[in-house]
């Protein structure tokens, strides 16, 4: 008790609230532009904490990942474009509730889904840090192999009625990834003799593509087509969450947030595929699973709850063994370093003090990014009155510059236009981009944990089902996959009922 007095003592100093608001507001500025993600709001604190105390410095940091991480759902709900790779699956149904003009509604779970798996991953964190840590680390390869093709399997429950499209789709979204240098041996692939091609495709640029392109094209086109600039936009509406809507999601959000509580404590894999989890969760156990896609609160709560309780989750081998999970807690084991805090067992010992600092920055950061996002949502929603052939416009403008900020590349800008080109052809003929985006963001670390479990295992298959989590993971990913396909193969050769169906007889009433 007296630890956490003390160290509760040196968090609520002016300094420290000050920076962990700042950081707060810092990451959710970043996290909703489209391309200016939390980690490149991460990379520009680390500077600023030089002159600040430890506890200041460590509460800007943690701002600003949260921030962060949560500020990714307001471009996806408003825009259709996700700020970060995390926030990807909650554009699949966050942009629809906007259409329907209920982007207050989603911008509002969104926040409570992300403050609640925040909290859900911090408890988890303080109860079990030690327990989590140990059985995270007996993932291996092998284990987390089996857990992303397990994920990978969603395909099936994400192409819009064909699996075929679907299984196109995700092959073709692996095939975009292996685009480059190949890491392990360093051979060239697919880059047809192109010097540029060798830097591969990145996965936020990628995601640019993917969900912007297509997007502002079909704005463009409604505009010249059908809409004319004389058609009034309609008034928009503020509607909060009630009491009664976040009841009827309060387990799923407590399943969603263990659920990326788990997979953040696994290194390599991190918020878009926690996201993705859950939304396929999220989609199985529903009772309306087929109002998925077209704007479903729960397809906005899901992956919210998942990706912001990876935070907590990513903190866990990143204190307790000094293993940063992602890109966001390799920045933040850097700023620990600076500031004289070595991460692992004895950071509990030497420092508990310390640690307790850090759970008390982590519940001040999801408090301010909740009444900040609460707070902002009157306002952000009015983005909805700009004509969206003008808002495509501002879009246009930030992914470029969001495109070329990842990695100071031109190039970056010439790839989103040509995918986004293509994603966009693919979508007139039907083909759906979910899995697509599936197989962008699992496409490396699938390829990367194959290749390690073979090699450990001198090319051994029946490593992937040497292990219970490896064996279970496997079994669920050929249930999945058998039962879908049992479906498709029933509903091909049942027989049409007539009245229902492509070949339908037309009515000749008017």
């Amino acid at each position: 008790m007296d630890l956490l007095l003390s160290a509760a003592s040196a968090s609520f100093t002016p300094v420290t609230v000050a920076a962990i608001l700042l950081g707060s507001i810092f990451g959710v500025i970043f996290g909703s532009i489209p391309g200016l993600t939390f980690t490149v709001a991460m990379a520009l604190a680390v500077p600023l904490t030089f002159s600040l105390d430890q506890g200041a410095a460590i509460g800007l940091m943690l701002g600003t990942y949260i921030g962060g991480m949560t500020g990714g759902s307001v471009s996806s709900i408003l825009l259709g474009v996700p700020g970060t790779p995390s926030a990807a699956a909650t554009v699949l149904d966050g942009y629809p509730l906007a259409k329907k003009g209920q982007a207050s509604l989603a911008l509002g779970m969104a926040v409570a889904a992300s403050a609640f798996g925040g909290i859900i991953s911090l408890i988890v964190m303080v109860v079990s840090v030690d327990l989590v840590a140990s059985l995270a680390m007996n993932f291996g390869p092998a284990e987390t192999f089996a857990l992303l093709i397990f994920g990978l399997s969603t395909i099936c429950g994400l192409s819009e009625g064909s699996l075929v499209r679907g299984f196109i789709a995700g092959i073709l979204g692996l095939m975009v990834m292996t685009v480059g240098v190949d890491a392990m041996d360093g051979v060239r692939r697919m880059t047809f003799g192109t010097v540029t091609l060798q830097q591969g495709i990145n996965l936020l640029v990628a995601m640019l593509a993917l969900f912007a392109v297509p997007h502002i094209i079909d704005a463009f086109v409604r505009h010249f087509q059908e809409e004319r600039t004389t058609k009034q936009v309609k008034a928009v509406g503020v509607e909060l969450p009630r009491l009664r809507d976040l009841g009827r999601n309060f387990w799923l959000m407590v399943r969603c947030s263990l659920m990326g509580t788990g997979i953040g404590a696994i290194p390599g894999t991190g918020g878009p595929v926690a996201a993705f989890l859950a939304y396929a969760h999220a989609r199985k156990t529903s009772k309306n699973p087929q109002e998925f896609g077209k704007g479903s609160v729960e397809g906005v709560v899901a992956p919210e709850s998942a990706n912001n309780a990876v935070t907590g989750g990513a903190m866990i081998p990143l204190l307790s063994l000094g293993i940063p999970g992602d890109p966001g807690t390799a920045l933040l084991l850097s700023a620990l370093l600076i500031h004289g805090l070595v991460p692992g067992p004895m950071l509990f010992i030497e420092s508990p003090d310390a640690i307790y600092g850090i759970y008390i920055a982590i519940i001040l950061a999801y408090l301010f990014v909740f009444a900040f996002q609460v707070a902002g949502i009157r306002f952000f929603v009015q983005l909805l009155k700009v004509p969206p052939h003008v808002l495509a416009v501002a879009i246009v403008i930030m992914c470029g510059f969001g495109a070329y900020s990842v990695r100071n590349s031109v190039f970056d800008i010439y790839t989103v236009a040509i995918l986004g080109a293509g994603a966009y052809g693919l979508m007139r003929v039907r083909i759906p981009l979910t899995p697509i985006i599936l197989g962008v963001v699992l496409g490396p670390a699938i390829e990367r944990d194959f290749r390690t479990a073979m090699i450990l295992s001198d090319g051994d298959l029946s490593v992937f089902f040497s292990s219970a989590p490896a064996i279970l993971f496997m079994g669920l990913t050929i249930l999945i996959v058998g039962t879908q396909v049992g479906r498709s193969l029933i509903s091909s050769f049942s027989p049409k009922t007539p009245g229902i169906g492509r070949n339908a007889p037309v009515s000749s009433e008017k």
